[in-house]
């Protein structure tokens, strides 16, 4: 059955409001998925400010240091920028997450998030490059909603509520992220700072079962630490917020 994107946020509007009583959402990998995107139904980008759990703040770089699997220094620079792209006629902010392992630039990527109406903030989509000596060696990764059937997914509900599942990405094959809201009362530190009544959640792709992530979010700050839980080992947690 083929559902509107409106008719699903409609549903996680009810469900974040505080519809405690009423039956959380299957499991997304039982479902089929196949959403309607209008344009009408999301802010334009100069209204885009990102919601409780993952605002969006141009001009800004998030700082996130950790390590990978191999013991090696990881660094993440998120970049705020004021760049836009237009995504299923979606007009959408772009994050540019550059990874350095080692020192060595290894992935430069950039993200393509809209925010509907309800304040969910989704994800359409990223122009992924593989870097090795400077140089791009691979765009593997990389993935646009509207374009060989792949569609976007939600990064970040507006309302979350424990045990809720949502697809992140969908194109079929090739990038199917889900996750689930493990808690809203996660106390986080993490070198930026200590945190509380913080969101929860597992992520994992079902194209690379026994891999699972969960990652921790701080009210009005956004992503604060991601770590391996399962499959893999290293995290990355917030260092520091600098201005642009």
């Amino acid at each position: 059955m083929k559902t509107t994107a409106t008719l699903i946020l409609a549903l996680l509007t009810l469900i974040g409001c505080g519809a405690s009583t009423g039956p959380e959402p299957e499991n997304p990998l039982d479902m089929p998925y196949n959403v309607d995107i209008d344009s009408a139904d999301f802010l334009a980008a100069a209204d885009i400010t990102g919601n409780t759990f993952f605002p969006v703040i141009p001009g800004t770089t998030y700082v996130y240091v950790g390590e990978n699997e191999d013991g090696e220094t990881v660094r993440v620079e998120e970049i705020h920028t004021t760049d836009t792209t237009v995504v299923m006629g979606v007009t959408c902010v772009v994050i540019n997450a550059r990874e350095f392992e080692a020192g060595e630039l290894v992935e430069d990527t950039f993200d393509w998030y809209a925010q509907d109406i309800y304040g969910n903030m989704w994800y359409f989509g990223e122009d992924s490059r593989e870097m090795e000596d400077g140089e791009i060696v691979s765009y593997h990764g990389s993935w646009e909603a509207g374009v060989e059937g792949a569609l976007p997914g939600i990064i970040m509900l507006a309302h979350p509520i424990e045990g809720m599942w949502y697809r992140q990405e969908y194109w079929a094959g090739e990038a199917e992220d889900v996750a689930q809201v493990l808690s809203l009362d996660a106390t986080v530190s993490v070198p930026f700072g200590d945190f509380s009544n913080c969101l929860q959640t597992a992520e994992w792709n079902p194209l690379e079962p026994g891999i699972v992530e969960h990652k921790f979010y701080a009210p009005n700050v956004g992503l604060l630490r991601a770590v391996a839980v399962k499959g893999e080992s290293g995290h990355e947690d917030l260092s520091e917020i600098t201005a642009n």
